[in-house]
Parts: C-alpha cells; sequence; structure tokens
C-alpha cells in the first residue's frame, strides 16, 4: 500500500517480476457481503468496457494480491508503484514494480488503459496530485477504479479519529491478522484528505476530465468479518450503529464504510 514516508523516492527503484510466478487473489480476500458483491460488479464491468486483446494496466499503491478477475489480469502488462519496499518486494503478479511515490511518480501520456487505486487515497495527504498524475497517464477512453473507505461512515469516523495503535490492537485481534503492524503489512496511517470524501472526489472528478460511470457505497467489509469471528463484538456494533442510523437523517446508513467508482477519461 503506497503510505507516507521521510525517504526521498526522486529516484525509484523498478524491480522485474517474472511473469510465471504471478499469484492473484482477485476478490482481495473479501468474505461474502456488499463489499464483495460491488467488486464483482466491477468486474463485470471491466470485461465489458475495457479493450479486447492486450491491456496495460498501472496499479497504484500494489500490495501482494491483485483486484483484478484472473483472465483480465492473464492479459495484461502490470505496472505497480508502491513507496514501501516490502510491498514492492512482496509484490508477486506485476511484469514490473517500482519504487515511488503515486503523488510524484508520473508516466508519460496515454500510456495504460486502467488504473488501479484500491485502499490507496485514504492514505495520501496529495490525492488531488495523484489523481491528476492516474488521469495525464490514461489513453482516452481508459478507467480510474477506486476502492476507498467512506470518512463519513461509523469505521470511518473511528480509523479518522482513533490512534494508530488501536488500528494495529483491531486488525490482530478482532480480525486476526497477526502481522498487522509489522514492516510492510497494514494497517498503515490514514489522512483522509477531504477528497476521499465521496461527493467531493465526484465534482473533482468532472472538473478535470473524468467521467463517474460506476457508484456504489457499500457496507465495510469488516461487519460481516466480525460477524463471523466476533459475534458478540459485531452485535454490539451493530446495534450502535443501527441506534445512529436512528437519529440521523432518513437513508442514512453508517455501515456504508466503503465505496467503489470508476472514473472514465474522455
Amino acid at each position: 500500500m503506497n503510505k507516507p514516508a521521510t525517504i526521498d523516492f526522486a529516484t525509484a527503484t523498478a524491480i522485474q517480476i517474472p511473469a510465471a510466478t504471478a499469484q492473484a487473489e482477485a476478490l482481495h480476500d473479501l468474505v461474502p457481503g456488499e463489499a464483495r458483491d460491488s467488486l464483482l460488479a466491477v468486474h463485470d464491468v471491466l470485461r465489458r468496457e475495457l479493450p479486447q486483446g492486450r491491456l496495460a494496466i498501472y496499479e497504484a499503491g500494489g500490495g501482494s494480491c491483485s483486484v483484478l478477475p484472473p483472465e483480465l489480469l492473464s492479459r495484461s502488462q502490470v505496472t505497480v508503484v508502491d513507496i514501501d519496499e516490502d510491498q514492492v518486494r512482496n509484490n508477486t503478479y506485476a511484469d514490473e514494480a517500482i519504487r515511488g511515490d503515486v503523488q510524484t511518480y508520473r508516466f508519460g501520456g496515454e500510456t495504460f488503459d486502467l488504473v488501479i487505486c484500491y485502499n490507496v487515497i485514504e492514505h495520501l495527504p496529495n490525492v488531488d496530485a495523484a489523481l491528476l498524475n492516474f488521469r495525464d497517464a490514461l489513453k482516452r477512453g481508459g478507467m480510474i477504479l477506486i476502492g476507498a473507505p467512506n470518512p463519513r461512515s461509523l469505521s470511518g469516523v473511528v480509523t479518522k479519529y482513533s490512534p494508530h495503535w488501536f488500528h494495529v490492537w483491531f486488525y490482530r485481534h478482532i480480525r486476526g491478522i497477526r502481522d498487522a503492524g509489522l514492516p510492510g503489512e497494514p494497517p498503515f496511517p490514514t489522512f483522509f484528505h477531504p477528497l476521499v470524501t465521496l461527493p467531493r472526489l465526484e465534482a473533482f472528478a468532472a472538473a478535470n476530465g473524468l467521467d463517474m460511470t460506476y457508484r456504489r457505497e457499500v457496507e465495510s467489509p469488516r461487519y460481516p468479518e466480525m460477524r463471523r469471528r466476533k459475534p458478540l463484538f459485531a452485535a454490539l456494533v451493530d446495534a450502535g450503529a443501527a441506534m445512529l442510523n436512528a437519529v440521523l437523517p432518513r437513508g442514512t446508513d453508517v455501515r456504508r464504510g466503503d465505496y467503489h467508482v470508476i472514473l472514465r477519461k474522455s
């Protein structure tokens, strides 16, 4: 995941990854629920809208698995840029992995058919710069897939205002991820730039030649995870969310902690 650092990455490092070693989990370990359903719908859009034949894909902040369906990944030339050395080293599916900052790293114009930025923009202090870099790197009609947390949801508010040690505790003891917080492992510090808020993201996109062709807010995948692993804890969180929904404006659901959007370059 592309996350802030104090290292100077003016000179990025490129690492070639043999295609034969590529291993991808296309659903990003999502348990059954709204987020998984939405990602499957995104896959359908990509299959339908992306050009046939060989694809050029830029993954901004690529971790150890891809969110692409395997049949698209198999016909794609994938370039990953990530600021974290461990994430670059652990990547197994990219044809080229580059150690660099997605906010400043630039490719030639009209290079890619698709840019993927999944669970990344919440970690960036300069989301606007990153989005403009993505746009400039896209071919005409190319798309940007963004998956991100909703800062106005219950999980978004907790993430934004709680200390990082609490995020590590949650990942280890509620999600059951033993390596959480170790070098190269999530959770990473979050900034929640204003553009992470969905209405502002949509307005920024429209003002900069990007049309939002897919938009879906979903229940955070942490809820179905908790219901499986920690049912009592999940029941308490669900009850708290229901109480908040009852007092907030009609139609609000604070459980909708994530969203997927697709932006198309006009």
